[in-house]
């Protein structure tokens, strides 16, 4: 005789995105009031880490972070001194940076009902929130990005993670956070690659899913290249907002299907990142991905050629490469570097199931493909090549 028990539960799970300036100003309430409604065991325990690039450019910043505690010290009780991380890929690139979190959860006695507060780019968001995530089975993450790249995308969803086995985002969890609050202070401060390089992803999520913001982005994009902060500050408000519906309300937020949108021009990109020992920027090798697959469709018959022109011109008038020496290969049968579409198995194995790879259909319209053909990658490299020679920065 068999007996089966079968367990069903829901979790209901909310969290803002917050957008303010000079967070960390002794006046602002913001951090506190975001702390007092989420516990009610005050103050609360807070152990912070802060990218070593952005306390590079904002040098009163840990100091701030201290004075700001002390502050508030009805609601947060600081423990220890902000932690300082290498900041970048490198963050992501090897264990030693988790441990550092993990030691500072431990010797501080962060508990399930403290916060990590993590302030950095995309890189340190996701390495934090991974070690956020597996200590204690999870501790309370507020997420503070400081890039365009991490207030628009990475570091609004649910994903945590490092690299691992040379795979990009091997190790991770999906960790919903706490909160997350966008300081357009800390956008000044940027050098020009890290203001342009997440421009790429509100372009990805305006050609697959909303046609009037890339036409926006197309008329906005001289101003955008400037460092307009005007027009930046919506991008990031309305690409941070298509990326939260997409997460809940696409019905797949853990990513338990084939189907991942978001993830559209990525394939590519991972494995050019990896390449290039992760000198070419994740925004930027988003950006080039997004030109391949796009060009891709239109020599699959998708999209016609000034549908092509114009998302090309949008990324020329951007600042970006279109294209990377590491994409060609002069002994391959195809032109194609044979070590660029091992990333089509690397991303299949990443989802799991069936590949799936997010095309254009229509600018503003994605449509899933299951297979990729490796001459026409090859074509659509070449394509890219001469269109970069015809048209220069």
């Amino acid at each position: 005789m068999t007996k089966t028990i079968t367990q069903e539960f829901s979790i209901d799970y909310q969290y803002q995105i917050y957008f303010t300036e000079a967070l960390f100003a002794r006046s602002n309430p913001m951090l506190s009031e975001i702390i007092s409604r989420t516990d009610k065991r005050l103050p609360a325990k807070l152990g912070v880490v802060i990218d070593a690039g952005v306390n590079a450019h904002h040098p009163t910043l840990t100091q701030a972070v201290i004075d700001y505690c002390q502050h508030h010290s009805d609601t947060l009780s600081l423990c220890g001194s902000p932690l300082e991380v290498t900041g970048g890929e490198d963050s992501k690139n090897t264990f030693h940076y988790v441990e550092q979190v993990l030691e500072l959860i431990n010797e501080g006695k962060i508990d399930r009902h403290a916060f990590i507060v993590a302030i950095g780019g995309g890189a340190v968001l996701d390495m934090v929130g991974f070690a956020a995530a597996i200590g204690h089975r999870g501790i309370g993450i507020i997420r503070v990005p400081t890039t365009v790249l991490s207030q628009n995308d990475s570091g609004v969803g649910v994903k945590n993670s490092i690299n691992y086995f040379g795979k990009k985002n091997f190790l991770g969890t999906f960790a919903p956070p706490v909160a997350v609050i966008n300081d357009a202070q800390f956008l000044s401060t940027l050098d020009d690659r890290q203001w342009r390089s997440g421009i790429s992803e509100a372009v990805k999520v305006a050609l697959i899913k909303d046609l009037a913001f890339f036409e926006w982005i197309e008329n906005n994009a001289a101003q955008l290249a400037n460092r307009a902060l005007e027009p930046m500050q919506y991008l990031i408000h309305r690409c941070a907002e298509m990326h939260t519906e997409h997460i809940g309300q696409g019905g797949d937020p853990f990513e338990k299907g084939s189907s991942r949108p978001l993830d559209f021009g990525h394939w590519a990109a991972h494995k050019l990142e990896q390449l290039s020992n992760f000198e070419v920027f994740h925004g930027e090798a988003v950006a080039i991905g997004i030109c391949l697959d796009v060009v891709y469709s239109h020599l699959l018959g998708l999209i016609d050629v000034e549908a092509t022109r114009r998302v090309l011109n949008c990324f020329n008038t951007l600042g970006f490469s279109l294209t990377h020496p590491i994409l060609s290969g002069s002994e391959s049968p195809h032109g194609l570097n044979p070590e660029l579409t091992k990333g089509l198995d690397e991303f299949r194995e990443h989802l799991g199931g069936q590949l799936t790879i997010m095309l254009l259909e229509s600018l503003g319209k994605g449509v899933e493909y299951h297979e990729m053909d490796e001459k026409l990658i090859g074509a659509a490299v070449k394509y890219l090549e001469e269109y970069t020679i015809a048209e220069p920065a």
